[in-house]
């Protein structure tokens, strides 16, 4: 009988899930993830996890909890660091233990430990471990490793050519038509970056839908993924070190970027409520921005009481100021 592992689909699947597919499918193992967000895993997230947990960290025990009874593990990876030189938010750190041990009756965790700060092997020994588990190989698990990195390169191409990371995953997977890349007749005169973590900006749930809603308003939209890996990697944040967390780093390098090569008419900043490490970056966001008056900037803060209505209204009201900008100083 085929193994299942259940992969909630929150987090740092938008990130890492056509890796971890490719890797366990070379194993013959079976992937089942939780699908899509929406309000019922969401609220069953905020009844198990803390209360000051931000929502993110609520909607994937939601996700984890809708697979309890469909799948004989659930792949929790103990992410540390990916880069050599920031380490990623404490919930990463301690989610396989916040599900383990915060949920009751749940399938077995794995959670090998991902930190390259401990050699050049290490990614390639966490996933030997994996292998171990359902009985592979080490050939077999160094195979599957292999196919599994090339396929998260492919990822990361399509990402670099504009494509978000839902349009490029239906790519990688080979469930969508490589040339589709936007709604066919939406014309924009208008891009703006969306800036935050890829769980927040491309979960279309709790983002309240913020991409496609600035699509529809004629914007083209790019976001973190989008942006050249090498220049962004030696962009200076103006800090007199570098950002502790990974994705805050990369949020705050991104912001820098855009800002001096004027690559964009705006940019947003989506922020979950409760949130520690965002709370400085949106200021030290803000602060950039009067610095670069010419791009404007906006911070949309969002938590489980996000309402549709009131997102629409300020991103409508954010496009027609920028609208009128340029059309002022053409």
């Amino acid at each position: 009988m085929t193994a299942r592992v259940g992969i909630p689909s929150s987090l740092l699947y938008y990130m890492h899930f056509p890796m971890w597919k490719t890797f366990f499918n070379e194993l013959n193992v079976e992937v089942v993830i939780s699908g899509n967000s929406n309000k019922n895993l969401l609220d069953e997230g905020v009844k198990e996890a803390l209360a000051d947990a931000c929502v993110p960290v609520k909607l994937y025990f939601g996700h984890a909890l809708s697979l309890k009874d469909k799948v004989d593990y659930l792949f929790i990876p103990r992410v540390v660091c990916l880069n050599r030189r920031t380490i990623y938010c404490p919930k990463f750190l301690g989610l396989p233990d916040m599900i383990r041990y915060g949920l009751s009756g749940m399938p077995p965790v794995i959670d090998m430990k991902m930190d390259v700060r401990e050699g050049r092997l290490s990614l390639l020994k966490a996933y030997t471990g994996i292998g171990e588990i359902f009985g592979a190989t080490r050939w077999k698990t160094f195979t599957a490793y292999y196919k599994a990195a090339k396929k998260a390169a492919f990822y990361q191409s399509l990402l670099q050519k504009g494509l978000l990371p839902p349009e490029a995953m239906k790519i990688v997977l080979n469930t969508a038509d490589s040339g589709k890349k936007s709604p066919a007749g939406i014309e924009h005169d208008l891009t703006f970056a969306v800036l935050g973590y890829p769980y927040e900006v491309h979960d279309d749930y709790i983002s309240v839908g913020v991409v496609n809603k600035l699509k529809k308003l004629g914007v083209k939209v790019i976001t973190m993924e989008n942006l050249p890996a090498g220049p962004l990697s030696r962009q200076n944040s103006d800090l007199d070190k570098i950002m502790f967390w990974t994705f805050s780093d990369w949020v705050l390098r991104g912001t820098h970027y855009l800002f001096k090569t004027g690559s964009v008419d705006g940019i947003i900043h989506l922020t979950a409520f409760g949130c520690g490490p965002d709370s400085m970056v949106d200021k030290l966001m803000e602060l950039a921005s009067k610095k670069y008056k010419n791009i404007p900037f906006m911070s949309l803060t969002i938590d489980e009481h996000s309402g549709d209505a009131g997102v629409s209204t300020r991103l409508e009201a954010f496009t027609d100021m920028v609208r009128r900008k340029k059309e002022v100083f053409k």
